[in-house]
């Protein structure tokens, strides 16, 4: 499945980092950064972390909600935003449904290895629930920036 800009986000229910089940559509009258990264505590994961949080003020001032989403469990995203003090909600995919639905669940090589993994993306969504912009080359140390410009 693509995902095109212009088009609806397509609307998900997943549990937080708490295990509550939170949605898409509950942010809805937002901005909203979804971002799909691959593996918590992992070092590019870790720096597009960081960088989003150093730069929380000025995405909240521009009225960003910032959702990370991987396979990762929920008590693994716990650990990731205790130890790197994250201000915004990590999503568990552990089924990659929602990575289906974006179509960021790929087939990836590394090292002469084909494997399916999370290709590193980011959707910007608008107050109305479309798709505003695609970030497919993420730059993970100045993401923010990306985000902003």
């Amino acid at each position: 499945m693509s995902i095109e800009i212009g088009q609806m986000a397509p609307d998900f229910t997943a549990p937080n980092q708490n295990g509550e089940m939170i949605s898409l559509s509950d942010y809805r009258g937002k901005k909203v950064v979804l971002y799909f990264y691959p593996k918590d505590s992992t070092p590019g994961c870790t720096a597009q972390a960081c960088n989003l949080r150093d730069n929380i003020d000025a995405l909240t001032g521009k009225g960003f909600v910032v959702l990370g989403i991987s396979t990762d469990s929920p008590k693994r995203h716990q650990n990731f935003i205790a130890k790197n003090e994250l201000p915004f909600t990590l999503i568990a995919d552990e089924d990659h449904s929602v990575h289906d639905l974006y179509g960021t669940w790929q087939l990836k090589k590394f090292m002469g290895k084909e494997y399916m993994g999370t290709v590193r993306t980011t959707f910007i969504i608008d107050e109305e629930g479309k798709i505003a912009d695609i970030i497919s080359k993420v730059k993970t140390k100045e993401h923010a920036e990306q985000i902003l410009a």
